[in-house]
């Protein structure tokens, strides 16, 4: 089959476009997944240059996001059948990912994908969506007293997170650069934040009357989310997507704030049946909501699999609104 193979981690120079490689075998509680299309995030290119020290079995297919037609069903797979149109978040420790023509993944984390929604819609969802889903929704019990600063607007979590915050009622602030300033708003921004030539504290500062916000979802880096410590009121809340703050930095006992972290790829690492069918309802959840016209996709830019390197390559270098998908067919 046609696929993107990591020949060896270290460069995305490393990723390769083959016809060669073998059509994988779903297991006994698998399903393998005509690919129709694959969403592209930034685990992808830091697995490709060695992040997580990951120990494939071979060369492994990356792509987490996929979304297509259930093509072959294991022994011991239940609630799917061939022909079932399917999107899902898969395991990055598996070497049969979405950057292929054909893909598996265990049943119980995939989702049913409604005939209205197409695949290039679903496979710019589980990443970064979950991921917001699991931020507002499950870790931060929002509601219509609380503000929030959603980092980075523009992007996958952060335009799926100011959805939910509003959804939920809450007050939201983001941050963006000019450009993104109406496709934010069009998200439900209450406020927007220019990151690169404003001060976010004072900003923060001015826009609550110096009390600080609820909760703040980083989805920057490190010295971004250390940075917010000090954006948060008393019993404040921040959850790390991408990188953990210095915990030296926090003033325990001053202000009574709360540290999470949301991990998806551990529900799989981990080998947590619950936190994987978790994944699962997630994607239910918002195949129902996209069917009930209640959040918006992200913008969305289509490419072929042949390009999927060189689309990685423009995440990695931020030059990305919303998403990247590979079509596949």
């Amino acid at each position: 089959m046609k696929a993107i193979v990591l020949t060896k981690t270290g460069d995305l120079k490393n990723l390769l476009y083959t016809e060669k490689r073998e059509i994988p075998q779903p297991t006994a509680q698998e399903i393998r997944v005509r690919v129709m299309a694959a969403g592209l995030n930034p685990v992808d290119y830091k697995l490709a240059e060695g992040w997580g020290d990951v120990q494939w079995k071979q060369p492994p297919v990356l792509g987490l996001d996929v979304a297509g037609i259930v093509d072959a069903v294991g022994s011991q797979a239940a609630g799917f059948k061939e022909g079932d149109r399917v999107f899902y978040h898969g395991s990055l420790a598996e070497c049969n990912g979405g950057f292929a023509e054909y893909a598996c993944t265990t049943a119980h984390t995939a989702s049913k994908l409604p005939e209205e929604v197409d695949f290039t819609s679903a496979a710019a969802l589980p990443c970064s969506g979950y991921t917001a889903y699991q931020a507002v929704v499950e870790k931060l019990k929002l509601d219509q007293s609380k503000t929030i600063l959603i980092h980075g607007g523009a992007g996958g979590v952060g335009g799926y997170g100011i959805q939910l915050a509003k959804h939920l009622g809450a007050k939201v602030f983001t941050t963006c650069s000019p450009k993104n300033d109406q496709y934010v708003k069009g998200l439900g921004a209450d406020e927007i934040i220019h990151y690169q030539t404003e001060d976010i504290r004072k900003r923060i500062e001015e826009l609550t009357h110096g009390r600080g916000v609820d909760y703040v979802v980083n989805t920057v880096d490190s010295q971004t989310a250390t940075k917010d410590i000090d954006l948060l009121a008393f019993s404040g809340e921040l959850v790390a997507v991408v990188e953990h703050p210095d915990f030296t930095r926090l003033r325990f006992y001053e202000k009574g704030l709360s540290i999470h972290e949301v991990a998806l790829g551990g529900a799989h690492l981990n080998g947590d049946d619950r936190a994987q069918r978790k994944l699962a309802e997630i994607g239910d959840r918002y195949a129902q909501m996209l069917l009930e016209s209640q959040i918006k996709l992200p913008a969305v830019q289509t490419i072929g699999m042949q390009d999927i390197p060189e689309g990685l390559r423009q995440l990695k270098d931020r030059h990305v609104a919303g998403k990247i998908v590979a079509v596949m067919r």
